[in-house]
């Protein structure tokens, strides 16, 4: 059995305020007890949890925490940061720690309590007892009138332990307080009477010292033979609770001046202090008044709503330093004012968390003078939320303040399909009124900080503010299926649609235009989501912003018109052993789309107007079918074909639905899945490492192989190919260009070459286009090849086995009796 602690890490709080829950696992990895934390950590409600493998929360098998490589830390009391998974479908850091690991066949461990008794103490256990209670135990022998003390009693008196010091010398240290001392040890010792009391005591080192001294009579039959006590410092007591009670003379002043409703509340929603103004305040909405000790989630038991929204805010007040929001003290009585209320955390000298404290201040009076005209200029009159205008404020706010190393955000433009005809099946106003209904929907879908706006007629704009490229699709994704799931009665009609939508994605880590461009950007991916048939998100990746705008929709209009009726076209290039004689065929798949030029279309050309309006992925699909169903009609190339590689966009590694996909292609063929490599970019490894393990992961329960394509294109490429589980490092041709007279380039070859040997994966050298350059990468052991030395793209009809009988049977049998390469 196991106990872990897992605590959840945010990158807008710091370690001392982490969430964290208690997990309880058996020897098999099986959770038995989770704690009531656990909806907060990882979204899983204790009873989910229950029951299930632990690694059910890992984002990897290197992120289980029962992985056997994090043993020897958690033996050694060490805690392992691992990336687990939400129940949303996100990932997250988190913190994991064993608070306790017993065998579940382990004997239980008998212990008994027993008193001490007469048992001698050891010195060892005194000196902590007096360290951790900055106390001295001393004992005066009433025959000998011989006083004997502990080393914390030298402590205090700020003496060297072992010093000589007499009883006289012992009460100089008391001052004018020498004859109360006398008094108290002269009737302990006649009359057995126990004493206590505060004193002070002027230390060797002319330190005033508050302490507190107790004695009391120690018998031997009926006679006093002793007498014992101690002496406790009381400076740090006496300095909190002057600081304590200076704090709230503070606090209760200001709350008695201010004309701002203040309260402030213990993380159990307990209340701490509240001023006059507030509590007043508070009984005239309520009906009850609040008090210090009293629990808020009582006092608005009647209240479900407004108690789950002051929920709500006091738990995001303990997490936040400080934040503030507008709105009434209730939602359920009109004509209330309007508060400001600003909320503020508070922690004590060591970063506890002791509760939060909010200020409203009435803003109503503001608001009524400016809401008439600022309302008008920043929201959109039917449906009440931000316009246009506002929006691309917002927009350009976020632009001017992002970081180069802070969160990301997205743009999300939604289009709704087919709204106009609502006012036809439903008559007139049936639009404007299913839009209200809808956007008051959309705005519960959001995140406070997140902005909605209308920018058209049925046209609508998310800013999602500090969201992680990772959970941004999913965020769009959910919201047109909350606007296909809505239904809405009117006039005897239930009226619904779906939407379309363009999510740009942007930080300050890369070059983004104005927030003009953006927007337009956004409208055009939604627009061409629009064109491929609706209810779907297209997706911005990379730098398309820089492409001028009459060219890309040019190119556009052509590529939309190649994918929509297939003219998709397949050449191979042939990878060919060049270390060692290896049989059979290993090639990659090159895709060339006809635009009724002369020449094909390479995928240098249409690739960045494919990836910034999210069409990469739809072209990926098809030229792996359309191969797929090429190698359907080749049976006999089964046994020849040992390597088809396909180059993929980061779309389709960041699509959770692509190993699916894969998964069903290759079911009706005879190759098995090992024959099919899939090529991830190094930059796109480099940028989302964590996605492209998980869709490692995924490729490898297929069977399938995965490669690491433009390796050594920068520095991160070497821990890449060590850490990533890829089975092929295919250099970059940045590397590979001069590769056989730059001894520089060669080092850096032979070192991407010698880290993929030792993780057990193979090299291709691309761009071999000489003599040269084949022998260098002989020489260096590159397992492949690939250049127009070695093979030339060519159709891929080549592939197939000519049938006996028919012509060229003697040259294609002559090519498979010989080793390639």
């Amino acid at each position: 059995m196991k106990e872990l602690y897992i605590s959840r890490q945010r990158p807008d709080a710091d370690a001392g305020h982490a969430r964290r829950t208690l997990v309880r696992i058996d020897d098999d990895g099986i959770v038995q007890y989770v704690d009531a934390h656990s909806d907060a950590v990882c979204g899983f409600d204790p009873q989910e949890l229950t029951g299930q493998r632990l690694s059910v929360l890992a984002a990897s098998g290197e992120d289980d925490p029962l992985n056997p490589v994090h043993e020897d830390r958690f033996d050694d009391g060490q805690s392992v940061r691992l990336t687990l998974r939400h129940k949303e479908g996100f990932y997250f850091t988190a913190l994991v720690t064993v608070r306790v690991a017993v065998g579940d066949a382990d004997e239980p461990v008998q212990a008994t309590i027993t008193p001490r008794g007469n048992t001698p103490l050891d010195p060892r256990l005194l000196n902590v007892a007096e360290g951790a209670g900055q106390l001295g135990v001393w004992q005066l022998d009433v025959q000998s009138n011989r006083i004997t003390w502990s080393d914390g009693l030298y402590r205090l008196f700020d003496l060297r332990p072992g010093t000589p010091i007499a009883p006289e010398h012992a009460l100089y240290y008391f001052q004018d307080q020498q004859q109360r001392v006398r008094a108290l040890f002269r009737r302990c010792v006649r009359a057995g009477r126990d004493f206590s009391c505060d004193l002070d005591i002027l230390t060797d080192r002319q330190r005033l010292r508050p302490v507190r001294l107790t004695g009391r009579a120690l018998y031997t039959g009926e006679r006093i033979t002793a007498v014992a006590g101690t002496l406790v410092d009381l400076s740090e007591r006496l300095s909190q609770r002057a600081a304590r009670t200076e704090a709230e003379q503070i606090l209760h002043g200001m709350m008695a001046v201010t004309d701002d409703l203040v309260m402030a509340v213990d993380p159990s929603m307990q209340v701490l202090a509240v001023n006059q103004r507030m509590a007043d305040r508070f009984e005239e909405t309520f009906g009850l008044r609040p008090h210090p000790g009293t629990s808020l989630n009582e006092l608005l038991t009647d209240f479900p709503n407004e108690r789950r929204l002051a929920q709500r805010l006091w738990e995001r007040a303990m997490e936040r330093e400080q934040f503030t929001v507008e709105m009434p003290l209730s939602r359920n009585t009109e004509n209330l004012p309007v508060y400001e209320f600003r909320y503020q955390r508070l922690h004590d000298r060591h970063g506890h968390v002791l509760g939060a404290l909010h200020l409203a201040r009435d803003i109503s009076d503001q608001r009524s003078v400016s809401d008439s005209v600022d309302y008008m200029n920043r929201h959109d009159p039917m449906t009440g939320l931000l316009n246009r205008r506002e929006l691309l404020r917002r927009l350009k706010r976020a632009l001017e303040q992002q970081a180069s190393d802070g969160p990301s955000h997205a743009l999300l433009y939604i289009d709704l399909d087919h709204v106009s005809r609502f006012n036809d099946t439903a008559g007139a106003g049936a639009c404007d009124r299913y839009l209200r209904e809808l956007t008051g929907m959309l705005s519960g879908c959001i995140r406070q900080r997140d902005t909605l706006a209308r920018v058209a007629g049925d046209k609508f704009a998310v800013i999602l503010d500090r969201c992680r490229r990772e959970e941004v699709r999913r965020v769009a994704d959910n919201l047109l299926i909350q606007i296909r799931d809505f239904r809405f009665e009117w006039q005897g009609e239930e009226l619904h649609t779906s939407a379309s939508g363009g999510l740009v994605p942007f930080s300050g880590a890369e070059p983004t235009a104005s927030a003009d461009e953006l927007l337009a950007l956004a409208a055009d991916l939604c627009q061409t989501a629009k064109d491929a048939g609706r209810d779907r998100i297209h997706v911005h990746q990379h730098g398309g912003v820089a492409l001028p705008e009459s060219e890309a929709q040019q190119r556009l209009a052509s590529l939309q018109a190649c994918v929509r009726e297939n003219r998709i076209g397949l050449m191979i290039q042939s990878m060919r052993p060049i270390a060692s004689a290896t049989w059979g065929e290993h090639v990659e798949v090159l895709a060339r789309l006809d635009d009724g030029s002369d020449e094909p279309w390479l995928p240098n050309d249409f690739l960045p107007v494919a990836e910034r309006f999210d069409l990469a992925r739809d072209i990926d699909r098809r030229v792996i079918g359309k191969t797929m169903d090429w190698l359907t009609d080749q049976p006999l190339l089964e046994p020849r074909l040992k390597t088809c590689c396909f180059n993929l966009s980061l779309a389709s590694v960041l699509d959770d639905s692509f190993p699916t996909f894969v998964r069903e292609s290759l079911s009706p063929l005879r190759f098995a899945p090992e024959c099919f490599c899939f090529e991830v970019r190094e930059g796109d490894a480099t940028q989302y490492p964590d996605a492209v393990t998980l869709f490692c992961d995924a490729m490898h329960e297929i069977g399938c192989r995965v490669a690491l394509d433009g390796a050594g294109a920068s520095v991160q490429s070497y821990s890449l190919a060590a850490r990533l589980p890829v089975d092929v490092i295919k250099l970059d041709e940045s590397i590979m260009r001069g590769v056989d007279n730059d001894p520089v380039q060669q080092v850096m070859v032979d070192a991407l070459h010698r880290i993929a040997e030792t993780a057990g994966k193979t090299t291709v050298a691309p761009f071999i286009e000489s003599d040269d350059t084949l022998r260098r990468m002989r020489t260096m052991g590159i397992h492949f090849g690939q250049g127009y030395r070695l093979a030339p793209p060519r159709p891929i009809s080549d592939l197939a086995p000519v049938h006996p009988g028919g012509p060229g049977e003697g040259r294609r049998q002559r090519t498979n009796s010989a080793p390639s390469g």
